[in-house]
């Protein structure tokens, strides 16, 4: 039981799970592509959908992580319709890699959900020399977006069922850079700080979510793009920064979610009906929300799009 919880007016609370808010919808004949579906809440999001009926791919960098993540899965549920395919989001060749096999593979695609990041490593630079935050939690899953708007759009006009882009972001995009996003200082070893790195890639998730959405309004298409925050998830992102462990196990089970409760929201957002016809907003607890004002800033947002698709290069087919 988590302190301070409130019921929303979708009639969830921050302590419903992904199973209670996603119970009784049939997901049957929907593909879902599910990127970091390997470990905690993106795991949890895979199961839950394949519960629901639908067919999952989830896109991993470890390939035996993902397919323990399947066989688990499938034990559980027979009947679940799970695939697993290699993607590294912080590298660009990868994710045309990825794009092109997925594309090639003749799947339709109703719901992408951006679920993959890291958090708070030391300074890094990924292989096309991006700020390793930044490459992963952003700019991947960007080009990814991209890549497969086509799919997208074309399993819309073929199946009249509205699409759903679902990028998971954090709270902790209220604390980034003053800016917002420091497109001239991206690469900073200097003024580098993990937190504040992560920060600034969550509210670049959030920018891109709203920028998304109006385009694609502009199109006219029937596809949405949302931005969630999960919560904090005891266990998972802290351990790994070296809280002490004790502790958060002890206070964590009253102030942080579990991992059946952080991929709630994502699940709701991608499923379910409450939801049909509504883009750029931010959620969370199952419920809309607000996001910061930066993150709201509709000049930041073009912006940010702009900047990216410099940094992805090869504008063909990645819906420029």
């Amino acid at each position: 039981m988590r302190l301070f919880e409130r019921k929303g007016p979708c009639g969830f609370t921050s302590s419903s799970t992904a199973d209670e808010v996603t119970l009784g919808i049939d997901g049957s004949g929907f593909t879902a592509l599910v990127t970091g579906g390997s470990s905690r809440i993106g795991a949890e999001t895979v199961r839950v959908l394949a519960l629901r009926g639908v067919s999952v791919v989830m896109a991993v960098r470890n390939m035996t992580a993902g397919q323990e993540v399947k066989d688990a899965i499938v034990k559980e549920i027979p009947a679940a319709k799970v695939d697993v395919m290699e993607l590294d989001l912080s590298s660009l060749a990868s994710v045309r890699k990825f794009a092109a096999d997925f594309k090639t593979s003749g799947r339709p695609l109703n719901i992408l959900i951006n679920n993959a990041g890291v958090m708070g490593t030391p300074f890094t630079l990924s292989k096309d020399n991006i700020e390793l935050h930044f490459a992963t939690n952003h700019l991947g899953h960007f080009l990814l977006t991209n890549l497969l708007l086509d799919a997208m759009k074309k399993t819309y006009h073929e199946t009249q069922r509205e699409g759903r882009i679902v990028i998971v972001s954090s709270d902790g995009h209220r604390h980034t850079y003053r800016e917002g996003v420091r497109f001239d200082r991206i690469n900073d070893r200097e003024g580098y700080n993990g937190f504040f790195a992560y920060f600034q890639s969550k509210v670049a998730n959030v920018l891109h979510a709203n920028e998304l959405a109006r385009r694609l309004k502009e199109d006219g298409v029937g596809i949405t793009a949302n931005s969630v925050h999960p919560g904090v998830v005891a266990t998972s992102i802290f351990r790994q920064l070296g809280f002490f462990e004790g502790l958060l196990n002890y206070v964590g089970k009253y102030i942080m979610k579990n991992v059946q409760q952080g991929a709630s929201t994502t699940c709701y957002v991608a499923l379910h009906p409450q939801v049909k016809g509504i883009s750029g907003e931010y959620f969370e607890d199952n419920n809309l929300s607000k996001a910061s004002s930066k993150a709201m800033e509709v000049d930041l947002a073009k912006k940010l799009w702009d900047f990216s698709m410099n940094l992805v290069k090869e504008n063909v087919d990645d819906g420029s």
